[in-house]
């Protein structure tokens, strides 16, 4: 058993060993995470593994057992007035995605960075995001995004 955005989901057996990303896609059919590299290097497969970003390319389901999992389908919750996180709110108002297949990683991995620090520097940015790779480059707009979700000014 384990516990996704906020529900206890049964792990058949034959998953137990499975990656983690291939049990969100293909067991709970949970598309927003993304499977790119396989290797942990994108960023596309980020979730949050007990409030933290992980890559779910490089963990088996066994290897989360008792843990909470929030994908970027979980990110928001109910008390958000429009069912969208913050940061997902100040993704859309900086129009960051152009092709958007990072962006549910970018998306959390930026989550992740603000539940610890609200008010990061450009270069706590950058090293936060260091690990989260964008092919279209949108990554000014990722930080203007970040900041704005932040509260603060763009840079």
């Amino acid at each position: 058993m384990i516990r996704l955005n906020g529900e206890e989901r049964p792990v058949p057996e034959h998953w137990k060993e499975v990656r983690l990303v291939d049990f969100i896609r293909d067991h709970l059919h949970l598309t927003g995470t993304k499977y790119g590299c396989g290797q942990g290097l994108c960023g596309a497969c980020t979730v949050h593994l007990d409030g933290i970003a992980v890559r779910s390319c490089q963990l088996s389901v066994a290897d989360v057992d008792g843990s909470e999992i929030t994908t970027i389908e979980g990110l928001a919750t109910a008390e958000e007035s429009d069912d969208l996180h913050p940061v997902q709110r100040a993704w859309i108002a900086e129009n960051v995605p152009q092709c958007g297949y990072c962006q549910p990683g970018q998306i959390m991995s930026a989550a992740a960075l603000l539940s610890e620090n609200n008010s990061p520097t450009h270069q706590e940015i950058v090293d936060a995001m260091s690990g989260n790779l964008c092919r279209c480059g949108t990554y000014g707009r990722i930080e203007k995004a970040i900041l704005r979700a932040a509260g603060g000014s763009k840079p």
